[in-house]
């Protein structure tokens, strides 16, 4: 329904005839569509020879007037990104073959004629006419042939500024990228009105200055070879600020599926990844999240999703003695051993430094642990109980030297922290979108809990292979313990097998990339996301990603959901966009979410 229907009088409501009802309602629409035109045009129009006053704005329209002989591909990209306000016509008028043909062929007469004149006279020959006379007849084939059409095309490039200076500014960098390439472009002297009139979204030539082009040179102005990141599977990410255009991307096109977004507080990295995460399901993308501040709840119950709060008092539990399911084509006794490989570094995590002898008894209980219940190499242990954290105290506390690690395990089985990792496994996995929420987790225990989630979230992944995505928010805590970044990074590195993509999330620059596995992440990340930075962090951040000084500055002064978005050798400015919808799901804004209970009550 148009804006006209709205306000039409209803028929029933008349008591007029039929034509009298047609008048008034074609005065009604009339008198619409004038207010209408009041509304959005502008308070004054002022037309120069060479420029367009347009309220306080200026306008100057440009025209392509001339090619050289060759056109490469992607030349009409530097125009399109340049950081200007400007609007692009691109009129494309076939002409008729026959017709084309005749024409060519009185052209080929004519340059026939001309060098065979010079030949008559001695004179020494001219390489552009023998040029010419190549380039018409290969053309002539191609069109008889039907493999070439020939077209009529205009360009008319409309630029804006604030003043006359900004426009020349504006015109005279169009004009280097251009003339550099042996493009004549010229301002449309004397015909602003027209030029104006050809660049609104009309769609009127009126301005009617052409150049003959055949379809390979014409396909070399294709306008949307860009800094664009534009896939046709794509999800969208934001918009480029560089043009306008949409950012739409498929991770999982890339040669590894895993995502590293840098940025301070309040920029925007939950807000840009909460919107990355309700796209993704939407596309069928399983998401499991590691939320370390409660952001992911209530999209997780908006999204029908699950939560799981996982504390020291929490109902929830992850059992780390777990044994992973066995694949056809794995080795049974390589899955345990790997398993207590894993272990053992998560033991490392919650007892902090271990000796060399401390650590191979470990290892040496672990074993045993499982022994206990009848998990060993070479027996099938598919349908076997798993240990839990109190038989391996049990086990530490018979070794010879082990009483004193097993003094330090008692606090997670009966004292003070008991009941976080000393009971089996009640947490299903078996949902599109689950978040694990630590925030209640004390500060001491949260880069363990990362390291159990992950450890868990890894076997479940191994079972069957499906589209997923892990997310890591404040992937710091894990980059402060050496087991847990490495094993995150393990996760990184061998997550492409399994059809996972890890999107690692921070504010603390500083200690990401200091540790070796930050640096070895972020080799291993095809997209970067980079938010408003700090000026403390902002030099490590520009010789990380060998930014230039522009980029340096945009992340400097970006306001919250701007900033630069990379995917694997290209980069755009990004700003992150969300519908009404979208946003009352992912907002963590205090004053939007009152607003939002106060519109519900």
């Amino acid at each position: 329904m148009s804006v006209l229907d709205i306000f039409k009088p209803k028929k029933e409501n008349i008591d007029d005839g039929g034509d009298g009802f047609k008048m008034q309602q074609q005065q009604f629409s009339s008198g619409l569509q004038e207010q209408i035109k009041d509304i959005i045009a502008p308070a004054a129009l002022k037309v120069s020879s060479k420029h367009i006053e347009i309220g306080d704005k200026f306008s100057r329209t440009l025209a392509v007037v001339s090619y050289p002989r060759f056109l490469n591909k992607s030349w009409f990209s530097p125009i399109i990104n340049l950081d200007r306000e400007f609007d692009i016509s691109i009129f494309i008028h076939p002409i008729d073959s026959s017709q084309a043909l005749r024409s060519f062929r009185k052209k080929v007469a004519q340059v026939e004629s001309q060098i065979y004149e010079r030949q008559r006279k001695g004179l020494v020959r001219d390489p552009k006419l023998d040029s010419a006379y190549g380039d018409l007849e290969a053309l002539r084939d191609r069109l008889q042939q039907a493999t070439e059409k020939l077209f009529e095309v205009g360009i008319y490039i409309t630029i804006y500024g604030k003043s006359k200076e900004d426009l020349d500014k504006s015109e005279q960098d169009i004009r280097s990228h251009l003339e550099g390439r042996l493009i004549l472009v010229k301002p449309t002297l004397f015909q602003q009105e027209q030029g104006f009139k050809s660049t609104s979204p009309l769609g009127n030539d009126v301005l009617s200055i052409h150049t003959k082009l055949n379809t390979d040179p014409l396909s070399s102005i294709f306008p949307f070879i860009s800094f664009d990141l534009t896939d046709e599977k794509g999800m969208l990410f934001g918009i480029n600020r560089h043009n306008n255009s949409l950012i739409l991307f498929d991770r999982f096109s890339l040669p590894n599926y895993n995502s590293t977004t840098f940025a301070t507080s309040g920029a925007g990295k939950s807000y840009a990844i909460k919107l990355e995460v309700l796209r993704s399901l939407m596309v069928g993308i399983d998401v499991i999240v590691i939320d370390p501040e409660r952001e992911f709840e209530k999209m997780a119950l908006a999204s029908g999703g699950r939560y799981f709060n996982i504390s020291l008092n929490s109902e929830h539990s992850i059992n780390p003695f777990d044994i992973p399911v066995v694949d056809s084509n794995e080795n049974p006794a390589d899955v345990l051993r790997s398993n207590i490989i894993n272990l053992v570094s998560f033991f490392r995590v919650i007892l902090g430094e271990v000796t060399a002898e401390e650590d191979a008894l470990i290892d040496k209980a672990i074993t045993e642990t499982y022994a206990l219940k009848d998990i060993t190499p070479d027996v099938d242990f598919s349908n076997q109980d798993s240990p839990t954290l109190s038989d391996f105290e049990l086990i530490l506390s018979g070794l010879e030297g082990g009483e004193s690690i097993s003094k330090r395990i008692s606090k997670y089985t009966t004292g003070t922290w008991a009941g976080f990792i000393n009971r089996p496994t009640n947490v299903d996995l078996n949902k599109e979108f689950i978040v694990f929420s630590i925030r209640d987790m004390e500060d001491e225990l949260k880069s363990a809990a990362m390291h159990i989630i992950t450890r868990f979230v890894w076997s479940a992944i191994r079972k069957n292979l499906k589209r997923r995505l892990l997310v890591v928010d404040e992937a710091w805590i894990m980059m402060k313990e050496k087991n847990t970044a490495s094993f995150l990074y393990g996760l990184v590195k061998r997550g492409r097998k399994y059809y996972l993509g890890v999107a690692t999330i921070t504010q603390d620059v500083g200690d990401f990339l200091d540790s070796k596995y930050g640096k070895a992440i972020l080799t291993n990340c095809s997209l970067k996301l980079l938010l408003r930075q700090s000026p403390t962090s902002i030099d490590l951040i520009q010789n990380t990603f060998n930014l230039t000084d522009e980029e340096k500055y945009l992340l400097l002064e970006a306001s919250v959901g701007e900033g630069l978005f990379i995917a694997g050798l290209k980069r755009v400015a990004i700003q992150i966009v969300a519908s009404y919808t979208e946003n009352e799901i992912i907002t963590s804004d205090p004053s939007q979410i009152l607003a939002l209970k106060n519109k519900n009550k």
